[in-house]
């Protein structure tokens, strides 16, 4: 399977551009297995090409990554998806590493001090690695110090592994012993030579949260998505996603994994899939209605729980997620991401965050994955693009025209004016006429605060916003305040491969940057970017879609 990138072919000059109809920059476009991101790029009349070797690209998504891809990225003249080391929040062990070091640093900044800060194991299942020594034999210890009594399940889990594979239970005494066998066996056969071998695959145990809530006897988790659409200054989002189901009945005592896993991969392998597919994801409005009916009552909850307290939740999460990494992940205009961020609710109503996910599966097998993902396609690229183009132009990011339902939960203050990184002088970029470059008075979304209304018309006017897929009715008044439901816990401090591209001369010429023309310019995909096997393996990369 291939991934996509977006790839420019530059036309003659800006102006020619914008009226050219030559072939090149009306090429047809050619189709792609990632439905929801071509069809985007068709509503932008880009144009598919097949040349891995280009460079002057504005837009590139990839499912793989290249070391040259980032080592030849432009700043602030190209948007790259992936963030080159997203690895600290989207791997099984990277994400382990860095919630417990942003909680060990919390309590020596602030010791004994009460803060919002979610305590790790009120979210985060308990968890060990399987590749440090002290951790493998705390484990181990733990599991003999029961004596006779049988400990509770655990789940093996290879760090960089998706789609369920290589995942297993350890359910009684003798199947950790055996896992223990198989360890210390593997360690031993290293030698002296292991230096040379390639190294077992990394691992983790974690407890297996046993009395899952089950939606009419299934298991399920929640799919939502948490996107960084800008690093410089980080604008960071969270939007709901879909519900997952298991085709079988639960059953805590069953040795298949399609009855724990309730990943679109592994409920294929079940023989009915076809005929209960629609049955296997819900949308959250179902959810949401399904629990007012059948457990409102039962269970004490508030009516609308899922766009109430499990919103608000999943949000704080994700917030204390971002916050354990902001000081990690690298960071250059142009730079963005979009998570899939999965989670579970137990018996008790409790919220865990199961695991973060790089490059989440975009297919749209069933109709409410038609229903939910286009829109998350087309509304992080809107909003990528229009941060992208503000900040380049030096213009106030919020309010934000295309924002619609991602929640804005953290942007980032006093970040310095962008310039190039380079040894050339600064050129500032050109603002468009009406538009006041008079910093914004509001910080934040949750500080109901408001844009004057000529200014906001005239950005709308800007050629850079007219192409984003929003209605462009006229705005007399925008208020940044989100709806009630879709508040955070706490204030915030404010496809696969190819190469798309706009017709943007700037980027090969080395000329004074200026706002790129969204949806009026072309683009193209082509063949995955220096990348020599279809799918790139290793502890901390992502070989499929999740």
């Amino acid at each position: 399977m291939r991934a996509i990138a977006i790839a420019c072919i530059p036309c003659r000059s800006h102006e020619q551009k914008l009226s050219c109809s030559c072939s090149e920059c009306t090429g047809s476009y050619i189709s792609s297995k990632q439905s929801s991101l071509t069809a985007y790029c068709e509503s932008k009349g880009w144009h598919r090409i097949y040349d891995k070797t280009r460079e002057d690209y504005t837009l590139k998504w990839c499912e793989t990554k290249s070391v040259l891809t980032y080592y030849n990225f432009r700043e602030g003249e190209q948007l790259l998806y992936q963030i080159p080391n997203n690895k600290v929040l989207t791997t099984k062990i990277g994400l382990l590493n860095s919630l417990r070091d942003y909680e060990k640093a919390s309590r020596t900044a602030h010791p004994g001090h009460r803060c919002r800060r979610l305590k790790m194991e009120d979210f985060f299942p308990t968890t060990f690695r399987m590749d440090i020594k002290d951790e493998r034999d705390a484990f181990f210890s733990y599991v003999e110090g029961l004596g006779s009594a049988e400990p509770s399940p655990w789940i093996c889990k290879p760090t960089g592994l998706n789609q369920g594979r290589g995942i297993f239970l350890l359910r009684t005494k003798e199947d950790i012993k055996v896992f223990q066998a198989r360890l210390e066996s593997t360690n031993d056969n290293q030698g002296p030579r292991k230096l040379l071998t390639r190294q077992p695959q990394a691992r983790i145990v974690q407890r297996y949260i046993q009395n899952p809530l089950l939606l009419k006897g299934r298991k399920f988790d929640v799919r939502s998505f948490f996107l960084i659409a800008c690093t410089t200054p980080y604008m960071v989002f969270f939007r709901h996603g879909y519900v997952r189901l298991t085709c079988d009945l639960y059953d805590p005592k069953s040795n298949n994994l399609a009855a724990h896993l309730t990943n679109q991969y592994m409920q294929k392998k079940n023989p009915l899939y076809s005929v209960v597919k629609e049955d296997t994801v819900w949308s959250m409005e179902r959810l949401n209605t399904h629990l007012n009916q059948e457990l409102s009552r039962a269970k004490g909850l508030p009516l609308d729980w899922v766009f109430g307290p499990f919103t608000r939740r999943m949000q704080h999460v994700v917030l204390q997620c971002f916050q354990a990494v902001k000081s990690k992940l690298e960071r250059k205009l142009g730079y963005f991401d979009l998570i899939g961020c999965d989670f579970m609710i137990d018996e008790d109503f409790k919220v865990w965050l199961l695991e973060m996910n790089c490059n989440p599966a975009l297919h749209v097998n069933c109709q409410v994955l038609k229903d939910v993902v286009p829109a998350v396609v087309c509304e992080t690229l809107d909003l990528t693009l229009e941060i992208f183009n503000k900040r380049r132009c030096g213009l106030p990011l919020l309010p934000l025209v295309s924002q619609r339902e991602f929640v804005l939960l953290y942007a980032e203050n006093n970040v310095p004016e962008w310039s190039r990184a380079s040894k050339v002088a600064r050129r500032k970029m050109p603002c468009p006429k009406g538009v006041s470059t008079q910093k914004a008075s509001h910080q934040a979304v949750d500080s109901g605060t408001f844009l004057d209304a000529s200014s906001v018309q005239a950005c709308l006017d800007h050629p850079s916003i007219r192409g984003l897929s929003v209605p462009m009715k006229h705005i007399e008044l925008i208020a940044t305040t989100p709806p009630p439901h879709k508040l955070i816990p706490q204030r915030i401090d404010p496809p696969k491969e190819g190469t798309w591209q706009q017709s943007f001369p700037a980027l090969v010429q080395r000329q004074p940057s200026r706002l790129l023309q969204v949806g009026s310019n072309v683009v193209s995909l082509s063949t995955p970017v220096l990348s020599k096997v279809p799918w790139i393996t290793g502890s901390h990369q992502r070989t499929k879609p999740r």
